[in-house]
């Protein structure tokens, strides 16, 4: 089944109407036709009963009729391809000999031929008869006075063409700012920058019978100077409601001066209060007078500006006199801030205030050396302005006044005591830092402890606080040992120093190093001068415990099959360590003979706790126990005779020394021998073999018996003579 096709060629719609010298544009397209997809196009034009002229074509270079062709070649006769099917005959400046009717044909490329192959629209070109005749407005006007701005357009009224008028303003280095335009169809169309004025009133419209239109400023300022440009426009209603401009004509008005009318203002800058040291508060006062009747309707606003004094010829800063701003408000009382006095003022280390309505004032809460320079205040008169808000009208700066004082060097001095002196190890250590100072205001204060073994050894930080309070621990600083440590502030100008349980390692020279820091108000810490203390020392002789060790024993003889109990006692002197301090190595011996060796090992207690017991052959055995801190036990249960010979025992003590704050063991101690004897009596070494023997004796005795008798009464039996009963011989005789 086959799709037709039929050819649709279509132009801009018309009729048209433009005006002479400008530029038209005839637009052409075919759409539904058959072929390439880039298709050619001719255009012609007829006028009147004339036959059609050859206009252009995107085929044929030489297409053109000969009245034409220079126009081709020059290009203000010109066709542009804007896709495969579109077309645009483009006349630069069109001509009153232009009136036709264009033609826009297309060569046929479809298997059928179908549909519309051309279009054509009507072009009607008229006279250029804008005209627009501005008056020249008052050259210079007052500030505050009206500006008169007369523009008339016209044109000669042959075809239905309606006007408007644009007036603008021009000022140097801004672009061109409409002001105000009445449209063709009677509209007033206000610009964005003039909206709120001519709703105030500022903008007043008079159009006069004559055709001329005006425009009234009112209250005119230093912003209405400029050149005026009045620009009319023709336009025509096109087919579909649509509004098209066919020509314009921008005309210069003339330039417009306004003269400010100054306030007969007068400013004084005087110091309220000035300081004599650094960290003095200081204040000025800005004054102004005669403006009571300026106050009625208008404002002020007041700026402060700071130029450092002189300073030495590789100072850049104070050598070029920088002026640098330090803050403002304008005339609705918003502060602004310098860049270098920002955090100052958000800090409210120095504020800006009004405190009547002719008098401001800038104070600085703690002056600094910094400050010290020559100061302005500069005020600003503000009225209002048409626009609703507030327009500079006249500004006024005050001879600069010197700020400066004798600055006096301060100066600070650590003096550090012992408080508690360690004499031994294991003892608390306290030092006092007390500080003094001269020429500082309120200052804040950093301690660094520092230590040093001897006077020529590095020096070493073991605490520290900063001037909030913050404490950290130095590189000297045993993690394990840190709670050990104290630093606090005691007073205004005291801190104190305490380092608990001394060690050997801890001997040796400290003292305080003292920083003064000064701070303005929502500023970080400036330092200003710094000092170290004497130095205290830390020096004691290290004496260790001394250990004993004795042994006893309840009993030295006893029965086998009985209990022996042997103590080790322990004892110390001198340094005496905690009892979490302190633990012991036993470990019990046995020497069968008199006078042995060191005999064998029986049982031992690691300072842990942990009890061992060596393998034994004999049926007794062995058990330790702790009675307390100091005292050890050895019960021998079920003794034997070998368990009899010489008993004694050795110790090592362990302790956590205060010196040096790790266990050490003592020297081993051996106590003195202690001989056990288990008795063995004769009636106990013979009741056994008796009593085995007897039981063993009526054992075989009654086998014995036993044995005889069933051999008599079975065995022996067939061998015995048995008489003949006497009843049996009867019986025979009978027989």
């Amino acid at each position: 089944m086959g799709v037709s096709h039929a050819r649709v060629v279509s132009v801009s719609p018309g009729p048209l109407l433009r005006v002479e010298g400008q530029p038209v544009s005839l637009r052409c397209d075919v759409t539904d036709y058959e072929g390439p997809r880039e298709q050619d196009f001719d255009w012609t034009m007829q006028q009147g009963e004339a036959g059609s002229i050859n206009v252009i074509s995107t085929f044929e270079p030489k297409y053109s009729d000969v009245s034409l062709s220079d126009r081709v070649a020059s290009g203000d006769l010109s066709v542009v391809r804007l896709g495969d099917s579109v077309v645009e005959l483009r006349i630069r400046e069109v001509r009153s000999s232009d009136s036709a009717t264009y033609l826009c044909s297309t060569p046929s490329t479809d298997s059928v031929f179908s549909g519309n192959y051309d279009a054509g629209v009507a072009l009607k070109v008229i006279a250029n008869t804008l005209k627009v005749a501005p008056e020249a407005p008052e050259p210079v006007v007052p500030e505050g006075g009206d500006i008169t701005l007369s523009c008339n357009v016209t044109r000669h009224f042959t075809d239905p063409t309606y006007l408007s008028v644009t007036w603008s303003l021009r000022r140097p280095g801004i672009p061109l700012v409409d002001i105000l335009t009445v449209g063709p169809d009677g509209d007033v169309v206000i610009g964005s920058a003039s909206a709120q004025r001519y709703a105030d009133g500022g903008l007043r419209l008079a159009i006069r019978r004559d055709g001329a239109f005006g425009l009234v400023v009112a209250g005119v300022t230093q912003a209405d100077a400029g050149m005026y440009v009045c620009t009319g426009r023709e336009w025509i209603h096109e087919e579909g409601g649509q509004w098209k401009n066919i020509v314009g004509k921008t005309v210069e008005m003339g330039a417009v001066a306004v003269t400010p009318t100054e306030p007969n203002f007068a400013v004084t800058l005087t110091p309220s209060s000035t300081p004599q040291v650094t960290g003095d508060p200081t204040e000025l006062a800005c004054h102004v007078t005669n403006i009571t009747h300026f106050l009625a309707g208008g404002r002020l606003g007041v700026a402060w500006e700071y130029t450092p004094l002189p300073g030495p010829p590789g100072d850049r800063l104070t050598t070029t006199q920088t002026t640098l701003p330090i803050g403002s408000l304008d005339a609705h009382g918003n502060l602004k801030s310098g860049t270098l006095y920002h955090d100052r003022l958000e800090s409210g280390a120095i504020v800006l205030t009004r405190v009547e309505p002719d008098t401001f004032k800038l104070r600085f809460l703690r002056t600094q050396d910094v400050d010290m320079g020559a100061y302005a205040c500069s005020v600003t008169a503000w009225t209002p302005s048409r626009q609703g808000g507030m327009e500079e009208a006249a500004e006024f700066l005050t001879p600069p006044l010197t700020v400066r004082w004798e600055p006096k060097r301060p100066s600070l001095t650590a003096v550090a005591q012992r408080v508690r002196e360690a004499v031994a190890g294991g003892a608390t250590f306290e030092m006092s830092c007390t500080i003094s100072h001269v020429h500082l205001q309120d200052p804040g204060y950093s301690v660094l402890v520092q230590t040093q073994d001897s006077v020529d050894s590095a020096t070493r930080t073991v605490l520290s606080l900063s001037p909030d309070s913050v404490l950290q621990h130095g590189g000297a600083t045993d993690p394990n040992r840190r709670d050990s440590l104290v630093l606090t502030k005691t007073g205004p100008a005291e801190f104190r120093f305490r380092l608990a349980g001394v060690q050997q390692g801890d001997r040796g020279f400290y003292w305080c190093d003292i920083t003064a820091w000064t701070k303005q108000p929502g500023q970080a810490w400036t330092k200003a001068v710094s000092a170290k203390s004497n130095k205290v020392q830390i020096n004691f002789q290290e004496t260790g415990p001394s250990f004993a060790v004795a042994i006893r024993s309840d009993t030295t003889t006893l029965y086998p099959w009985e209990t022996a109990k042997m103590v080790c006692a322990l004892s110390i002197s001198g340094a005496s360590p905690k009892s979490d301090d302190l633990s012991y190595e036993v470990r019990w011996y046995l020497t069968r003979l008199r006078g042995g060796n060191k005999g064998t090992l029986l049982a031992s207690v690691d300072r842990f706790g942990l009890v061992k017991k060596e393998a034994r052959n004999a049926s007794s055995d062995v058990s330790l126990e702790r009675t307390d801190t100091h005292t050890y036990a050895l019960n021998i249960h079920a003794t034997q005779d070998s368990d009899s010979g010489e008993y004694h025992c050795q110790a090592t003590p362990w302790y956590l020394s205060a010196s040096t704050g790790a266990w050490t063991h003592g020297a081993e101690l051996t106590s003195t021998r202690v001989f056990l004897t288990v008795r063995f009596p004769m009636w106990d070494s013979l009741k056994l073999p008796l009593l085995y023997g007897s039981v063993a004796s009526v054992s075989v005795g009654l086998f014995s018996l036993l044995l005889g008798f069933i051999c008599a009464h079975c065995c022996c039996r067939n061998t015995t003579h048995t008489p003949r009963s006497r009843n049996k011989l009867m019986d025979l005789e009978m027989d």
